[in-house]
Order: C-alpha cells, then structure tokens, then sequence
C-alpha cells in the first residue's frame, strides 16, 4: 500500500552495508556525483570517519582501515572515482557467503554411528574379502555385534532384517545374509531396556 506522502523502508533502494544506515549510503551517492577528484576525495575521507564513528567496534579490528575503504568502495557500487588509498580490488570478497554446511542427519557417519567407527572399518574390509570361511566368520562375529550395537542404543526393534539390510547397505550390496539360514546368538542379559535395580544389602 503506497500512502502519498509516507516514505517506507520496503519502497527504497536496498541498502549495500545495512550498519551504516541510509544517511551515509545518500554521502555515498553525493560523493559518486561530485565533478572533480579532488572533491570525491575529501568527501569520501569525511564518509570513512563517519562509517566509523558508525560502526566504532570495527577499529578493534587490526586492519580497519582497510575494511573501512572495501566497505566505502561496495557501497559506491564500485564508481567512486577517487585514488584509493588501499588496494580494494577483493572487497567483493567480503559479501561472497559461504558453501552450505550438508544437515549432521544426512550423513554417513550419522546414519551409522549407533555402530561405531570399528565397525565402519569391518564393513570396508568385508568390501573387499573374497568369498570363504574367513569372510563368513567375519560376517557371523559383525552381525551378531551389530545386533548388541543395536540392543544397547536402544533403537527400539533388534529385527533381524534391520541388520541384514545394514550390512547390505553398508558393504555396498557385497555381503547379503540369508535370515532363512543365518542364526543370531542370545543378546546378552546385561543388555535389555529395563532399568537396573539395585540389590538390597543384607
């Protein structure tokens, strides 16, 4: 809604450096705008004290004056026509955001971290394993240790197909249990989801 006479933020021009607020940006702009070098530069040096008393926490910083210069030629749209005391050909650099970070859930590790980093490296040499008693050792000793994994983070089911598609998942489809032969051993007592009582003494 537009009311005449009624100037709003959301109808100006988007501000390059928001902290300085709109009055330096406009200093900004008389300062593109003046005929001769001479007096481009003595206004710019009257904007860079300005943009600090505007922003004093920038001078705890050990190279200031150098942000303060990149910040001032950004904020130009790069046509400020002065003899720039510092270099602020990477100004730009200041403004480039960073790559994404990928979500802690979407990867491997988290996905496998119930099993732990040893069993990680179990799940790479079974990659690689020819085929033999070694490997079916190996793989019996795993998957009964995925099942304890499994019983002692308490993630609810100890299905046994849950640990065959973990194991076919993480070995890349190279171990394949058959649930109709393979036969899982006891999980332990120690390991259950009910709380321990502790025994009264005599």
């Amino acid at each position: 809604m537009n009311i005449k006479g009624l100037d709003y933020n959301t109808q100006r021009e988007k501000l390059v450096m928001p902290e300085y607020g709109r009055e330096i940006q406009k200093m900004v702009d008389l300062a593109v705008s003046l005929p001769t070098k001479e007096e481009r530069m003595q206004c710019a040096l009257n904007i860079i004290r300005q943009m600090e008393n505007k922003n004093p926490q920038i001078s705890e910083s050990a190279d200031y004056e150098q942000t303060l210069w990149d910040h001032l030629y950004l904020m130009s749209h790069k046509q400020l026509d002065i003899d720039w005391p510092y270099d602020v050909s990477n100004a730009e650099t200041i403004q480039t955001k960073p790559q994404p970070m990928a979500h802690p859930t979407m990867s491997y590790q988290s996905r496998s971290r119930h099993y732990g980093r040893l069993m990680l490296e179990v799940f790479e040499k079974l990659k690689t394993m020819p085929e033999g008693e070694e490997r079916d050792e190996l793989v019996r000793i795993t998957a009964n240790q995925m099942k304890r994994d499994l019983a002692a983070w308490g993630h609810g089911s100890l299905d046994d197909e849950k640990i065959a598609d973990d194991m076919a998942r993480f070995t890349d489809g190279k171990i394949q249990i058959n649930l109709s032969t393979f036969r899982f051993e006891p999980v332990g007592a120690s390991i259950n989801n009910e709380p321990r009582r502790n025994k009264k003494r005599k």
